[in-house]
């Protein structure tokens, strides 16, 4: 297969959701990190789109291979690209490579330190927190942390010596009530270093005790009428909760935490890792692993999970999985039940639920795609393999030229000659309905006349009513419960099964719901596009006239 066709085959099959990309050269070699609200729009730009600047165009041209890692916001992707970028430096991520991308908030190693924002990652100079994905969300903290606390700004150079020769006069600072002048010895050492810890506090996520503080004070100025200073200490209480509901990834806080999950189908089993270094990801990776015997899935879990924490370069304090696994490795091994190392452990997952699909819709002769088949069977009580599916949707705006199509699938991939468009004949009128039960039941009478393979799964695109209309035409034709049918509607992707009342329920990340959305959308662009071809012939003949 050319280069060409198989990077066309992963970008069809991207999910569109927030991640990053990566592309690789001929020999491997990681050339460029990108970050994505959607990721299937923003890798589909470079090879869709000419490019002018001969710095994208050489890229472009350099791409052998790709791979991507899903988050759950644009904030964890910001995060993730970065670390990645600072990490590798890949050669065409020349603007992130002076680590000045996003702010950090930098405690000084001073004898009275100070507290100030910086776009510079230089933990020699002190404690350094961040980065934070939100330049006013930094300064709201860092507002907070000078209102709160009596920390100074001034450079000077604050050793015992020159306290004690008295070579500092208090500043402004001093006099409007931002700063204790520990200068002129009116601040202990050990008075100002309570307020630094307190500060530490505030910045690694633990605010129970300032907030504890907060609400005694606000009922004390309160019960003393002293409203207005209550309300100032409210409006505090409110930006330590904002600042408080970051990022899942942030939310790991200073913890060096691997995830570690493993999901089994049938006789293929697959794993992936998250490495997480002081709350930030910096490596993913998901694989297929080989069983050579009857092995578990905790003790394949064990052998990954020992594999990679040898190999790792990072001091990890905690292992996370999805499975209770019996390995001692020193650190606390844990599987959460909720929370957001719950929320990490689902990341991970669902970074394995895209790589099988994509595995599977990009390599239909891989038996990844009959297992995707193999759930859906399972999950519909189909009782053959639903290797031949052809999915309807109908397509009209306020009635004119109402058109529909069909989609046919078969072994989970397109089968495009196969496809056809319909134009409405019985109907007059914005009538869905009736549409799908004429398209149905041409479309297989047809086959049905001809003796043509029947579908082994028929997907109508929409809810009980279109659905009700495809089965009255299977009845028609004596082919209801021959051919299983159901429909997935839009809003909630439920999917409608005749006979039953309420919906079946896939799970959101299920790579079997994933290929049922994939052909409804294909459907849906298909009769799309037909509509407007059908509606600017018809305004062309218009303006003829």
């Amino acid at each position: 297969m050319a280069k060409e066709e198989k990077i066309s085959d992963l970008i069809k099959n991207l999910p569109q959701t927030p991640g990053i990309y990566k592309y690789f050269d001929k020999s491997e070699t990681l050339i460029y990190v990108g970050k994505a609200k959607n990721l299937k729009k923003r890798v589909s730009s470079y090879f869709s789109k000419i490019h002018t600047d001969n710095k994208t165009r050489s890229l472009v041209s350099q791409i052998e291979k790709l791979e991507f890692i899903v988050v759950d916001s644009e904030a964890d992707a910001l995060l993730l690209e970065n670390n990645l970028i600072k990490i590798h430096q890949p050669k065409y991520n020349i603007l992130l490579r002076d680590d000045k991308t996003y702010p950090y908030l930098l405690i000084t190693n001073d004898r009275f330190p100070k507290v100030y924002a910086t776009r510079k990652f230089t933990p020699e100079k002190g404690k350094i927190y961040g980065p934070f994905t939100s330049v006013g969300a930094m300064y709201s903290v860092l507002e907070l942390i000078k209102k709160l606390f009596t920390i100074r700004s001034c450079d000077l150079k604050l050793t015992e010596a020159n306290i004690k020769a008295k070579k500092f006069k208090a500043c402004l600072e001093y006099h409007i009530g931002n700063c204790k002048a520990p200068c002129e010895n009116l601040q202990s050492e050990e008075d100002y270093v309570k307020d630094i810890e307190q500060v530490k506090v505030i910045l690694k996520g633990d605010l129970s005790i300032i907030k504890k503080i907060f609400v005694e004070n606000i009922k004390t100025f309160a019960s003393n009428l002293e409203f207005e200073k209550a309300e100032k200490l409210k409006n505090k209480l409110y930006e330590l909760d904002k600042y408080q509901s970051h990022s899942l990834i942030q939310s790991a806080k200073d913890r060096n935490l691997a995830v570690f999950t493993l999901q089994t189908y049938e006789t293929h089993t697959y794993i992936n890792y998250v490495i997480i270094s002081f709350g930030r990801i910096t490596e993913s990776k998901t694989f297929e692993a080989v069983r050579q015997l009857d092995e578990t899935d905790e003790e394949v879990l064990s052998l990954a999970v020992y594999t990679v924490y040898e190999k790792t370069s990072f001091e990890i304090e905690e292992i996370i999985t999805n499975l209770k696994i019996d390995y001692d490795f020193g650190i606390p091994i844990n599987t959460p039940q909720r929370g957001d190392k719950k929320g990490l452990v689902e990341l991970s997952l669902k970074n394995i639920d895209y790589y099988i699909q994509n595995k599977a819709l990009t390599a239909p002769h891989e038996p990844a795609i009959f297992k995707v088949l193999e759930i859906l069977q399972n999950e519909l009580s189909l009782k053959e393999l639903p290797t031949h599916i052809e999915c309807f949707d109908n397509s009209n705006l306020q009635g004119t030229n109402p058109v529909a199509a069909m989609v046919c699938y078969k072994n989970g991939v397109p089968s495009k000659k196969d496809w056809r468009h319909f134009n409405i004949k019985t109907v007059v009128g914005p009538d869905d309905f009736g549409s799908m039960k004429e398209i149905v039941f041409r479309r297989y009478s047809r086959l049905k006349n001809e003796n043509q393979p029947l579908p082994k799964l028929i997907v109508i695109d929409g809810g009980k009513g279109q659905l009700s209309s495809a089965v009255e035409s299977l009845k028609e034709l004596d082919l209801y419960g021959v051919i299983p049918i159901i429909s997935i509607a839009k809003r909630l992707e439920e999917i409608y099964v005749p006979g039953d009342e309420l919906p079946v329920l896939l799970k959101k990340t299920s790579a079997s719901l994933r290929l049922l959305q994939k052909i409804r959308d294909d459907t849906h662009d298909f009769a799309i596009n037909f509509h407007r071809l059908k509606r600017s012939n018809a305004s062309g003949i218009k303006k003829k006239k």
